[in-house]
């Protein structure tokens, strides 16, 4: 049996104990799990130091090395996260009634686990802690490969959770790691669908193009952000420039920062200014059409194909757009089905706004950067789909799960 198999099969079977739990007996593991992340952090934070080290040398994005960077306090966050999950409400064996047949049949809907999530990811050390907390309170073992830029930091995270897991008496393969980068590897384990249930790449357009196109397994996509803020007509300046600096400049290497900005063309002339002066004091490089562009002083003068690109720097691209219509155009056409904002005073165009905008997460008068789990309510996240194969947006604890359907009769027989 191959190392892959072997690993899938485990966490397969670890899975089905894992499904025997109380809500209180998970709770109590995730409890320890957190505190130890932080007690533990010294040991986390020298194996992430090798990881950059070797980052650093490979000459890795300042975005990836962003991703890639643990500090205790993102350390402290992680458990945090997972203090959350512990309060959230266990989706697990909830019902719903679905109503009586006139035969006398009773029909329900009851939460279940998926089975086993495997997620393959690149530089995001985190995503071992969230993913690992967030699989095992949704009832599913987790099988996690990371990419090689974070081995070191998700085997150290990893053996933090697997420490506790062996104190309550569990598998380890409920949290698995794959303890080897190889490409092949990979391929491999995107064939094991006798075991693993769902498959969700977390990283670039190349890495998730390619698990799309190679795996043999449902795939959920968590896509690039090519996020937007439209400024309406009718919008707030103040409020339109604090989005902007917030979506933009706030952390600039995640999948929630801004990168293109819409403007109705009858509040540019206000607008575009103040955003200049602001946008000038952060450094943020301007890709602006033609328009735009005479408000920004160095401005680069972008044509229609070269908007839609996710920057992760300090770098956006700005478009003026003659009414409504042109801005749906241009996010329908850029966008990433990501998160898209609006500012605006009119309650009739934000509502249109969110009815008609194709994005996982839709915003009126609110930053980008709170389309994220933990800000939505959901705790730790695995990540935020941009496919609608079950999830879209911010996947928490019910989007680990499904519904099976429960009937209950009587003797009664299907003429």
């Amino acid at each position: 049996m191959s190392l892959i198999t072997e690993l899938s099969q485990q966490a397969a079977s670890a899975a089905k104990q894992l499904a025997l739990l109380t809500t209180q007996q998970k709770n109590a593991v995730l409890t320890d799990m957190a505190e130890a992340l932080v007690a533990q952090s010294d040991d986390i934070l020298a194996a992430n130091e090798h990881d950059l080290s070797l980052a650093r040398d490979n000459q890795l994005s300042a975005a990836m090395i962003d991703r890639l960077t643990l500090t205790p306090e993102r350390i402290a966050d992680m458990a945090d996260g997972i203090r959350t999950i512990v309060e959230l409400d266990d989706p697990v064996g909830l019902t719903r009634d679905m109503g009586v047949r006139p035969n006398g049949i009773k029909i329900s809907k009851m939460r279940v686990p998926l089975g086993v999530v495997c997620m393959i990811y690149e530089a995001r050390p985190n995503v071992t802690a969230d993913a690992g907390a967030l699989c095992f309170k949704s009832g599913n073992g987790v099988i996690l490969r990371g990419g090689k830029e974070a081995l070191q930091s998700s085997q150290a995270i990893a053996k933090v959770m697997h420490q506790v897991l062996e104190q309550h008496n569990l598998p380890t393969a409920l949290i698995t790691v794959v303890p080897d980068p190889d490409r092949a590897l990979l391929m491999e384990l995107m064939q094991q669908k006798q075991y693993i249930d769902l498959i969700i790449p977390r990283g670039g357009e190349g890495l998730i193009n390619f698990v799309t196109e190679n795996s043999t397994i449902p795939v959920i996509q968590h896509f690039k952000g090519v996020c937007h803020l439209y400024v309406d007509e009718a919008a707030d300046l103040d409020i339109a420039l604090k989005l902007a600096l917030n979506g933009k400049t706030q952390r600039t290497g995640v999948c929630n920062a801004l990168e293109g900005i819409v403007v109705h063309k009858s509040i540019a002339p206000m607008f575009l200014p103040r955003l200049q002066k602001a946008f000038s004091h952060k450094q943020v490089v301007i890709n602006a059409d033609s328009q735009a562009a005479q408000y920004f002083e160095g401005a680069n003068v972008i044509d229609e194909s070269q908007f839609g690109e996710e920057y992760l720097r300090l770098e956006v691209a700005v478009r003026i757009v003659d009414d409504f219509a042109g801005a749906l155009a241009h996010i329908d056409r850029f966008g990433s089905h990501h998160t898209e904002v609006i500012c605006t005073q009119d309650m009739q165009t934000a509502q249109l706004f969110q009815r008609s905008v194709d994005a996982s997460v839709v915003m009126v008068n609110a930053s980008s950067r709170f389309s994220d789990g933990s800000q939505l309510g959901l705790g730790a996240e695995i990540g935020i789909a941009t496919t609608k194969l079950h999830a879209y947006g911010p996947m928490g604890l019910e989007s680990l799960t499904t519904e099976k359907f429960l009937v209950n009769g009587e003797g009664q027989t299907r003429e």
